[in-house]
């Protein structure tokens, strides 16, 4: 990371849950952003975006309860989009934020959604990062494939190589050094040298329940509650989650809505591609207008 990117550690509480952020200074003079991270993610997922940005915004990197530095709940029920909606609501409030921008990718996302609803006029943007109202059953099967599947790998190399091997539609053009910097923002190590996945394996309870309500039934009202906020949603070409039909008919939804494709990339995009900073610098450009 760059030497602009210096950060503080914060942590909050909510359900009698530890939960952890980063806090990136920046100008009170701009409405904060707030980066939500994918279902398996954590912050240092936002590292490569955040370089980018830092020192230009204030920014706030959240983990979700029972990612990274966030402790785990012992109810694996409550790994849903609306607990981690109020979870985050609680540290808006804390960190007195009246205006916020989020970037949510995936499960961020939907989050970004549900907390319009909740906090009607708080956010004045949303970058909605390969996610929408519709979420395409080919992709969440793929997710349930893996996610929170036991997983250790000796080194670095076979972690980023087990990723290359699932992820290589994703990520068409990546090299060993990007699967590499990939495996790090996504593992950690164990006290015993392993390298494992940053996250709570239960997890993933909720979206193989039968009934499951890891994604809502109907989410366009919660996306059309983000009225006239800027909106940019952001697609990877080879998405399996958020299908170009369902991008467009969020560009018409909504009236400062924008829809910008990254090329060659699936879902989701890192956000560090030229077309995803091309776009997010004028969705955050049009926010300050």
């Amino acid at each position: 990371m760059s030497s602009t990117s210096t950060w503080q550690d914060g942590h909050w509480t909510s359900d009698g849950l530890r939960l952890h952020y980063r806090d990136y200074p920046g100008p009170k003079t701009r409405p904060t952003i707030l980066c939500m991270p994918g279902l398996t993610r954590n912050i240092r997922d936002f590292e490569p975006l955040i370089t980018l940005l830092a020192g230009e915004w204030r920014i706030i990197a959240v983990e979700f309860r029972g990612r990274g530095e966030s402790e785990y709940s012992k109810a694996a029920g409550s790994y849903v989009p609306p607990v981690y909606a109020q979870d985050v609501a609680l540290l808006l409030d804390e960190l007195k934020l009246k205006k916020i921008v989020t970037i949510g990718t995936s499960l961020g996302g939907l989050v970004s959604m549900l907390l319009a609803a909740m906090l009607p006029g708080r956010i004045v943007g949303a970058i909605l990062n390969d996610i929408g109202p519709v979420v395409e059953q080919r992709g969440l099967d793929r997710i349930k494939s893996y996610v929170g599947k036991a997983q250790t790998w000796p080194t670095w190399v076979h972690a980023a190589r087990a990723l290359a091997e699932t992820n290589a539609d994703v990520y068409p053009g990546y090299d060993l050094e990007d699967w590499i910097a990939m495996a790090k923002r996504l593992n950690q190590l164990t006290p015993q040298g392993r390298v494992v996945p940053d996250y709570d394996p239960r997890i993933s309870e909720p979206i193989r329940a039968e009934e499951s309500n890891a994604v809502p039934p109907d989410l366009w009202p919660l996306y059309e509650g983000l009225g006239d906020a800027q909106v940019l949603v952001l697609r990877g070409e080879l998405s399996d989650i958020l299908s170009a039909e369902t991008a467009r008919a969020m560009g018409r939804r909504l009236p400062n809505a924008k829809v910008r494709t990254v090329p060659n990339v699936g879902h989701a995009p890192v956000m560090d591609e030229p077309a995803a900073v091309r776009a997010i610098q004028a969705m955050l450009k049009a926010v300050i207008a």
